[in-house]
């Protein structure tokens, strides 16, 4: 849920947790990968890397631009650095959302078996007052039928800078291989203290293991103006790392 998690301020939407997405990412292999905010208990091949990259449209029209890359360089840590550019209904154009995320797992996550890890990151938004908010989570994913379901679970913590306030994060979302190819998304997602969100969504692989492509829809339960839509592509690099 990395730099993946959502917090509005104004315009403007920031991904914390997740989000990396914000940030997670990537085995060849079904896994909690964008479109997901939820993360889940696996990282990026040893001496490989991936870029995630999305284009979000939200209800009040700001238009949200992402890459995240994500390297893992010993084999059991995968570091991750991304960023967006927002353009708002007006016109103007800015960039916001500067995310930096480590993650390594303590049981990595195996078909019929269960995993759990730890993320620790940094997200700054200059377009709020360069404020930056610090935050973690644990990740647990629990693998079914072959890993053709997958359940995930986060909780973590938040700091927002801003306010000076500490928050609960939370995430549950599941992955069910609908082909070979594609896969059917759904979770839910929030912080103790608000309203949880929810996306639903389909990933498809274009070419199997390195080229993937997917769209979602989100909401606030409730309404409220947070309504969303995504579209995005994530590419896989083989092994080629020092």
């Amino acid at each position: 849920m990395t730099g993946k998690f959502q917090r509005h301020n104004g315009a403007a939407c920031l991904s914390t947790a997740a989000m990396l997405a914000l940030l997670t990412l990537g085995a060849p292999d079904a896994r909690a990968a964008r479109p997901m905010i939820t993360d889940d208990a696996r990282v990026v091949d040893p001496k490989a890397c991936q870029v995630e990259s999305w284009a979000r449209r939200n209800q009040d029209g700001t238009n949200e631009f992402w890459a995240q890359p994500a390297c893992n360089f010993t084999g059991n840590l995968e570091v991750t650095v991304g960023g967006a550019v927002t353009r708002e209904s007006g016109g103007s154009t800015r960039g916001s959302a500067q995310v930096l995320q480590g993650k390594t797992l303590f049981k990595p996550l195996d078909a019929n078996g269960w995993g759990w890890g730890l993320a620790l990151g940094t997200m700054r938004d200059p377009g709020a007052g360069g404020g930056r908010n610090w935050y973690g989570y644990v990740p647990a994913s629990f693998s079914f039928l072959d890993d053709r379901f997958v359940l995930h679970a986060n909780v973590g913590w938040q700091r927002d800078q801003g306010t000076r306030r500490n928050h609960v994060t939370w995430g549950l979302g599941s992955e069910a291989q609908l082909s070979e190819r594609t896969f059917l998304i759904a979770e839910t997602f929030g912080a103790a203290d608000g309203k949880p969100h929810y996306q639903m969504g389909v990933r498809y692989w274009l070419v199997p293991e390195r080229v993937q492509v997917d769209t979602t829809y989100g909401n606030r339960f409730g309404g409220g103006g947070d309504r969303w839509i995504s579209v995005g592509l994530r590419l896989l690099s083989p092994a080629f790392l020092p």
